[in-house]
């Protein structure tokens, strides 16, 4: 097995592997989101009471929304690419907003909120420590 140095490919850093650590660790979670929005728009989950054609218009757009949203977030979020955070985000923005604006319709969900506000503040801590670390590398060279 031949090291990836010989190839001209740079060295990851311990912080940066645990960076895509994070994102594999997030984009489980998002599959997981994404499986559960699908196991109950189709009946499979809670007796079939969340069954896309039951809901209410508002709950149908959102659920159905999400249903995608989640698994492609967390495919880019796998792949370690750029776009994967962003779907991340605005996946996360429309559940905080839904249940953080809009709890009369769609229910309050405080530890949600919560939840996607510390991987928000975990994901700005790393890009912050990568930028300074690569700072530090870019003055020591």
């Amino acid at each position: 097995m031949s090291d990836m140095r010989e190839h001209g490919a740079p060295h990851q850093t311990t912080l940066e592997l645990a960076f895509d650590v994070f994102h594999r660790i997030i984009a489980i979670v998002c599959l997981i989101a994404g499986l559960r929005y699908w196991a109950l728009l189709i009946g499979i989950a809670d007796a079939g009471a969340w069954r896309f054609d039951l809901l209410p218009v508002h709950w149908k757009i959102a659920a159905a929304s999400l249903a995608v949203l989640w698994p492609v977030a967390g495919i880019g979020l796998w792949m370690v690419v750029s776009w994967g955070p962003v779907v991340w985000l605005v996946a996360a923005a429309t559940e905080i907003i839904m249940h953080g604006f809009f709890s009369d319709l769609y229910g309050s969900n405080w530890l949600l909120i919560a939840a996607h506000v510390a991987v928000v503040l975990l994901y700005s801590g790393f890009r912050v420590a990568i930028y300074f670390a690569r700072r530090v590398d870019e003055q020591t060279e």
